[in-house]
C-alpha cells in the first residue's frame, strides 16, 4: 500500500468527472487500499480516486471510530433521498475549512462493490452525508459550491492569502 497525494483546491483536476469503472483488476484493488490508507492518515471519513488525480468513479469512506466501517463504492447513484438539512462539512482538498451546506440526511444509494457486485445501501446521518459528498467529487464537485457567493469568494481570497504566505516562508 502507499499514500497517496491528496489534491488542494483549486487544482483542476478535483473538476474533472470521473469515468465509469470497467475493470475490476488488480489495479483497481491497489487503489482502493491506497485511497484508504491515503484517507486514514490525512485524517478523514471519506476520499474519492478524483480527489487523488484518478479520474474513476472510486471512492471509500469510514465513519467508525475503529476504522471497521469500511465502505467501498464504486460507480455509484443515489436513487433516493429524504430529508434535506443544514450540516457542517469539510474537505481533505480544502484543508483547515469548515462550513454548513444543505444535504439529505436519509439517501438510498446504488454502487458496486470492490470486487463488482451491485449491492444498494440505505444511510442516514454521517454516512449519508459522506455518500452525497463523494458521489459529488466523483461528479466534479465540491461542497464550496453550495456556499453562498459570498462565502466562495471569501474562501478563495483567504486561499490566495495562504498561498502567497507558503510563497513568502518557501523563499
Amino acid at each position: 500500500m502507499a499514500l497517496l497525494q491528496i489534491l488542494h483546491h483549486p487544482d483542476p483536476r478535483l473538476r474533472q468527472k470521473a469515468r465509469l469503472v470497467e475493470a475490476f483488476d488488480a489495479g483497481l484493488q491497489r487503489l482502493i487500499d491506497d485511497l484508504f490508507e491515503t484517507m486514514y492518515e490525512a485524517p478523514g471519513v471519506g476520499l474519492a480516486a478524483t480527489q487523488v488525480g484518478v479520474a474513476l468513479r472510486v471512492a471509500v469512506m469510514d465513519v467508525s471510530e475503529d476504522r471497521t466501517g469500511q465502505i467501498v463504492i464504486i460507480n455509484p447513484e443515489l436513487v433516493d433521498r429524504q430529508e434535506c438539512q443544514e450540516m457542517e462539512e469539510g474537505c481533505l482538498s480544502i484543508p483547515d475549512y469548515r462550513d454548513n451546506v444543505n444535504r439529505y440526511n436519509k439517501v438510498r444509494m446504488r454502487a458496486l462493490d470492490r470486487t463488482g457486485k451491485p449491492f444498494e445501501l440505505e444511510a442516514e446521518g454521517l454516512v449519508a452525508q459522506c455518500i452525497q459528498h463523494e458521489i459529488d467529487h466523483l461528479d466534479g464537485k465540491l461542497y464550496i459550491d453550495y456556499l453562498s457567493a459570498l462565502k466562495r469568494e471569501r474562501l478563495k481570497k483567504k486561499l490566495a492569502k495562504e498561498a502567497r504566505e507558503r510563497r513568502i516562508e518557501a523563499g
